[in-house]
């Protein structure tokens, strides 16, 4: 294994859209200060794959996990649960082949924070309800690896969902503070304006959103185009620092000061 990719965490994220009043919204929380990643920053729901999202069984459990390799099945599962532990938003069906609806997501309310604590695992949560992970209803959009100086690193898979209509999303309240549905535009202001903090691959994310007039659209073009992983590399511009990178990767952007991080992850010396 090579020195870039020693030590990774597994993590996935998922981006939830839905069509607004005024145009495309992506729902995001804003992360307790006292977490070690990206404290106080405005992200998408998400985190670490966990041992529950690995059991024997939820190749069993989940819809469409014919299509994925293991580390596939796993990250999506792990999006899925941590997009219901932190937001409530779950996207599993029940014995019809629907996405369970409101009424039967108040009924299981009190699964979220027995999951979030590990009490239970998203396998036995799924054959005790009678449930299956709907892992097809993600579209992968995106694929970052933190640098190699920064002290913990991820190996994040981004996807995209569609939020089912009648399911409220709110944050957690202990890994996430506060949460908003947010026009992509109207974050990118923001963060620029100092209101939010938003770190680099979630301001390149939500720059890629910026793009798309619906959330059909959005998952139409991502369904079509192959997803180039990001690795920022440290260069140096005169005197500067800046991570780079690859312009394949379909942003736009291809370098960012490296003092911009400095404040949401301290980099190695």
């Amino acid at each position: 294994m090579s020195d870039e990719t020693e030590n990774l965490i597994a993590a996935s994220t998922i981006l939830l859209l839905r069509d607004g009043e005024a145009g495309l919204e992506v729902f995001m929380v804003v992360r307790h200060h006292q977490i070690d990643f990206a404290s106080g920053a405005l992200v998408f729901p998400g985190g670490k794959v966990d041992k529950g999202d690995r059991q024997e069984n939820i190749r069993q459990l989940t819809d469409g996990a014919h299509l994925y390799d293991d580390r596939e099945l796993y990250m999506r599962v792990a999006a899925i649960r941590e997009a219901y532990e932190e937001c409530g938003v779950l996207l599993a069906r029940d014995s019809s082949g629907r996405l369970v609806d409101a009424t039967r997501l108040r009924e299981l309310e009190s699964f979220r924070e027995k999951l979030n604590s590990g009490e239970i695992g998203i396998g036995e949560f799924c054959v005790e309800q009678g449930l299956r992970i709907a892992a097809d209803a993600l579209t992968p959009y995106a694929h970052w690896i933190t640098p190699k100086m920064m002290p913990k690193r991820f190996d994040t898979l981004f996807y995209l969902a569609i939020a089912p209509e009648d399911h409220v999303a709110i944050h957690d309240g202990t890994e996430s503070v506060d949460s908003v549905w947010i026009r992509p535009q109207d974050a990118l202001e923001e963060g620029l304006a100092g209101t939010r903090t938003i770190i680099f691959p979630t301001r390149m994310n939500i720059l890629k959103l910026t793009r798309y007039a619906t959330a059909a659209q959005a998952i139409e073009i991502a369904n079509a185009t192959p997803v180039v992983t990001v690795m920022p590399q440290l260069e140096k511009r005169g005197d500067k620092g800046v991570l780079v990178i690859p312009e394949a990767a379909g942003y736009g952007v291809t370098e960012e000061p490296l003092e911009a991080v400095a404040n949401v992850m301290k980099v190695k010396s």
